[in-house]
């Protein structure tokens, strides 16, 4: 298990997706790395938010499709 986190570099907290390794995870940061491209918005995977205070606070996606609209928000 891990966390996919969305932080906009200018802006107070992120949004993050729990989920997990794999070729999945690859493909969905490659894809959201593509679409925002240099707008300031950092696509990171971390093992658990209680250690990385610097992302907070968290915003937690349900759905894999929820983390994508917010992630695509977050580029205006």
């Amino acid at each position: 298990m891990c966390y996919l986190v969305a932080k906009d570099r200018f802006a107070h907290g992120c949004v993050a997706l729990k989920t997990t390794h794999g070729s999945h995870l690859v493909d969905l940061k490659h894809l959201l790395n593509d679409a925002v491209g240099n707008t300031g918005v950092q696509l990171v995977t971390i093992s658990r938010p209680t250690a990385y205070g610097e992302y907070a606070p968290y915003h937690f996606a349900d759905t894999e499709e929820e983390f994508k609209k917010l992630v695509l928000a977050m580029r205006q």
